[in-house]
């Protein structure tokens, strides 16, 4: 294959996120056989070649057109990629952004950060929050280990990546404002060109297959006759539920799609007009 016709993404090197991407690859279709300590691989059934780098760097590269694509925590764009555009959420690899203080600290609001030091590994996001909200304070920069700078006399306050809260708790902080949500992205270099934008449609479209697959339920029922058009207002499916005659006189089947987040409130109201043998399965993809 032409390397010119070949669609060059970054994912992180290591960690959580670069698992949860390479799973995601391999869910829409696209084998890859990268070994230990490997920083370039090749799709043996897809035009595409994946480079592993330092979550920090890829922003650089994709503006240079080094990569003409990357799955990026958004929170690393915010920070480091004001050109870059995200076309899609991936729904995994969610935290915030948030300021935290030690527990001893009386906060009430932002206003009492004015004057204050902040120690922060994301000094624009911090800066323009900042700036926003018309508060003055010192941003001191640090690269890692964030959450000690309050106990070792660093600064009077933090911003950093929150997951679970567990390491703030660790280090006697608590979390007192949200500056930003985030989640992995698929990010797109400002130079691709053309024929790399067809390629990443292409897993662009795939993605959000496997996305709205997750995000659903397959559900199958038998209901009687006289309660059909009750039930099909409940599930309205893709476009409308398939319905069709049962052996047993005044009895269909209904097949349709549930968003899985109204899965239990729908079934309860399927039952409730005489929906009988419900089944509900998962959905692996879901093409529109």
């Amino acid at each position: 294959m032409n390397k010119m016709d070949t669609l060059k993404i970054a994912v992180q090197k290591s960690g959580r996120l670069k698992e949860d991407s390479m799973k995601l690859l391999k869910d829409i279709g696209i084998s890859i056989d990268n070994g230990k300590d490997q920083l370039k691989a090749r799709a043996s059934n897809f035009p595409l070649e994946v480079f592993f780098l330092r979550n920090g760097d890829i922003p650089q590269y994709l503006k240079d057109g080094v990569v003409d694509a990357a799955i990026i925590g958004n929170n690393v764009i915010v920070e480091n990629g004001n050109s870059i555009e995200s076309i899609c959420n991936l729904g995994f690899s969610k935290c915030r952004v948030s300021i935290a203080v030690p527990k001893e600290m009386k906060y009430k609001s932002l206003q009492d950060l004015e004057g204050k030091q902040i120690a922060t590994s994301y000094p624009n996001t911090v800066n323009a929050f900042l700036e926003k909200n018309n508060i003055n304070a010192n941003i001191h920069v640090i690269n890692g280990s964030v959450e000690i700078a309050p106990n070792i006399g660093l600064a009077e306050a933090i911003v950093d990546i929150v997951s679970t809260g567990g390491t703030l708790f660790k280090n006697n902080l608590i979390e007192k404002d949200v500056i930003l949500q985030s989640e992995a992205v698929l990010a797109v270099s400002p130079s691709i060109k053309p024929t790399q934008k067809t390629i990443l449609n292409k897993i662009k479209f795939r993605i959000q297959s496997v996305l709205k697959g997750q995000s659903s339920k397959y559900v199958l029922l038998n209901a009687p006759n006289n309660s059909l058009e009750a039930i099909i207002a409940l599930l309205p499916g893709m476009k409308s539920p398939t319905v069709l005659p049962l052996a047993k006189s005044g009895w269909s089947s209904v097949h349709s799609v549930i968003d899985k987040h109204q899965f239990w409130e729908i079934i309860d109201d399927l039952k409730a007009l005489g929906a009988e043998g419900i089944l509900i399965c998962p959905i692996e993809k879901m093409v529109l």
